[in-house]
């Protein structure tokens, strides 16, 4: 097996497989995937059926990093004849006094002109009976948010790299990674590995990996989880009826229609608890799944019924939770990116910004707010806000 490559992607979850992907449609089969388990494991943060992708965000950055994942998916669809954007529209509620400013969503669509619409609480329920809200909440639909399918994406990705020749090693850990005369090497499972470029999209294990280049995050891990209600009526909620949905307060609450299984996946945004990625358990979380059944017995009724299914993922939270997409400051060959618990919708988008960091050293998306050398990044113990 070679040994030499123009680029190494560390960690084939959602945006290392869209790495490879998009490195891959450049340089085909010079360029290697590295995954310390197996493809498709449950360890990580994205390898569910379902995660949400809209338009609608708390800033324009954001907005325009989706115009591109829609465009970047679809590039996807069309090569690999598989779908993974489904269109149900998406509706974020906001009650009166939560904690998360509606104008920070709605200032964002218009500055981007994104199209969408305010609807009062009947409007809603006349829209989808199964929502029972007070008349203090409105939504801000949007019609072509949706769903993306996870694990079909990340198969996807995958598949289609390594048509187009990329290399991928499989239960292989990174046990050293360095920088040498402006070269990266890195021994993963046992093997040395040399390359122009380093892309380290670990995950939770990212700064297991970073600090060999003297580097720690300050991350917080969580371990998260969402449940699957088999409700007594499935047919409202069917994903040509119903809409995926947050709940824009803290705590923040989400939904998906029927998508996968034969249950309504509904989920707590940020509601799990701390944790590594060695030391988190599989087991499902009592006080969590109760603040969600609650949650919906006063505004989503209609969902609630035996729990068809428990699944986990871990969050990998930066402390403003903004991304990190950026080479590292003293080390232009690495570059690293951290989806801080929300990206999988922007997965294939950010494959495609790493591609051209990698082999161009530019982008011409907007990377602003993601940079590795933001003061944040750098405090001992900075303050937090996990809002988006």
């Amino acid at each position: 097996m070679r040994k030499d490559f123009d680029t190494i992607v560390v960690g084939l979850g959602g945006i290392g497989s869209g790495a490879l992907y998009w490195l891959s449609r450049r340089l085909g089969g010079d360029v290697l995937g590295v995954e310390q388990f197996q493809l498709g494991h449950d360890r990580g943060g994205s390898q569910d059926h379902s995660r949400i992708i809209r338009y609608s965000y708390h800033r324009p950055i954001y907005v325009r990093l989706a115009e591109r994942a829609y465009r970047t998916w679809a590039a996807l669809e069309e090569e690999s004849g598989e779908r993974i954007v489904h269109r149900c529209g998406g509706l974020d509620l906001f009650p009166a006094g939560g904690a998360i400013p509606p104008e920070d969503y709605t200032e964002s669509l218009e500055t981007c002109g994104i199209p969408f619409e305010r609807l009062d609480a009947g409007e809603i329920h006349r829209r989808w009976p199964a929502f029972e809200l007070p008349d203090t909440v409105w939504g801000l639909f949007q019609e072509e948010g949706g769903l993306a399918a996870a694990a079909v994406g990340n198969a996807a990705h995958q598949a289609a790299a390594r048509r187009r020749g990329a290399v991928v090693v499989e239960g292989a850990p990174v046990t050293e990674a360095r920088v040498e005369g402006g070269e990266v090497v890195l021994t993963a499972g046992g093997t040395t590995y040399r390359a122009r470029r380093l892309v380290l999209t670990g995950g939770a294990w990212s700064n297991n990996t970073l600090r060999h280049f003297e580097i720690d995050f300050p991350l917080t891990v969580t371990r998260e989880q969402v449940v699957y209600y088999a409700a007594p009526d499935l047919a409202p909620f069917a994903a040509d009826r119903f809409p995926v949905w947050i709940w824009m307060d803290e705590p923040s609450f989400y939904g998906f229609p029927v998508f996968g299984e034969p249950a309504v996946k509904v989920a707590e945004d940020v509601g799990g608890y701390e944790t590594t990625a060695e030391s988190r358990s599989f087991d499902p979380d009592p006080a969590g799944l109760e603040r969600v059944r609650k949650w919906c017995e006063l505004y989503l009724p209609g969902v609630v019924g035996p729990e068809h299914r428990v699944k986990t993922c871990l969050y990998t939270l930066t402390p403003d939770r903004d991304f990190i997409v950026d080479a590292l400051p003293d080390w232009p060959e690495v570059l690293v990116a951290i989806g801080a618990g929300h990206a999988f919708k922007f997965a294939s988008a950010i494959g495609q910004v790493l591609s051209e960091l990698a082999i161009d050293g530019r982008t011409e998306a907007d990377l602003s707010l993601f940079t590795a050398d933001r003061p944040i990044l750098h405090l001992e113990n900075p303050p937090k806000s996990f809002y988006v």
